[in-house]
């Protein structure tokens, strides 16, 4: 019996898996880590690259970054794995292009993201520094304002209401 259990429960796992893969074409870059996706069932996501963050569009470089991902995806089919929703409604996932190409990757080492601490990864932050090291992207800027703080900046320059 604890077999048949055990079976179910990796077949449930697997199902689920499954289950948040979406296979579709990116119809429009928000910004540097953030794309509206139509799936092969012509539903729409809007999806966060999960554990990276890019420069707001209003920051130096977010327009580059935002650019470096049009040009990186243009034309490609893709594949996500969502992992769930941001406190906004996004989804969150991880995107991959052609034979499994990790978009996140291709941020990190082009200098267009940083990792984000809570979900850092080694390989993650080896991207990073090689990145930071060789002053590609926004690292060629002598210190980057990470885009966290920058949002944390700008909520407090809002009027308050009241």
């Amino acid at each position: 019996m604890k077999i048949f259990g055990a079976i179910v429960m990796m077949l449930l796992i697997g199902w689920n898996a499954v289950a948040n893969t979406v296979k579709g074409k990116v119809v429009s870059v928000v910004d540097g880590n953030t794309l509206e996706i139509v799936s092969e069932d012509n539903e729409t996501y809007k999806v966060v690259l999960a554990g990276i963050d890019s420069p707001e569009l209003e920051q130096e470089f977010g327009e580059a970054a935002k650019e470096f991902l049009e040009k990186f995806i243009n034309d490609k089919a893709i594949q996500v794995q969502l992992q769930g929703k941001d406190r906004w409604g996004n989804y969150v996932g991880v995107v991959y292009i052609n034979k499994g190409t990790d978009l996140r990757k291709a941020l990190l080492s082009n200098g267009f993201a940083w990792v984000v601490e809570k979900e850092a990864t080694e390989e993650f932050k080896k991207l990073e520094q090689k990145a930071r090291e060789q002053g590609t992207g926004l690292w060629k800027a002598e210190s980057p304002t990470p885009p966290w703080v920058f949002r944390r900046q700008q909520t407090m320059i809002q009027p308050k209401a009241g």
